[in-house]
């Protein structure tokens, strides 16, 4: 377990430094367009779909309510961890549900 914390500590780090540096452009898009003058509809459009927060949302929680239906499965498998990868695939295949869901639905509310 030590040695997937060590691999993943980057990742996760990472990660979260991407996300804080892609909301703190996304403001100061949306800021210099505001700032630039008057607004039509396409930049009206455009603002909107740069603050899809609900979305986001609803993505995220999908994907972590699925990733812990995963990790709870995991807890009833004869297999462990440490000697199978079959774990590791029930929680990767929660995660992929998770994220299928959320795109359906965004599907379905395009229409």
């Amino acid at each position: 377990m030590k040695k997937e914390i060590i691999f993943l500590t980057p990742i996760a780090i990472c990660i979260v430094v991407a996300v804080i540096i892609i909301a703190l452009y996304n403001y100061r898009l949306k800021k210099r367009i505001i700032d630039s003058g008057p607004i039509d509809e396409n930049s009206l459009k455009f603002l909107l779909s740069l603050s899809g927060i609900g979305s986001e949302i609803l993505k995220w929680g999908l994907v972590l309510l699925f990733g812990g239906i995963g990790l709870i499965l995991v807890e009833f498998l004869p297999y462990p961890a440490d000697e199978s990868t079959v774990p590791y695939g029930v929680v990767l295949v929660s995660v992929a549900t998770g994220f299928l869901t959320y795109y359906l639905i965004m599907k379905k509310q395009e229409k």
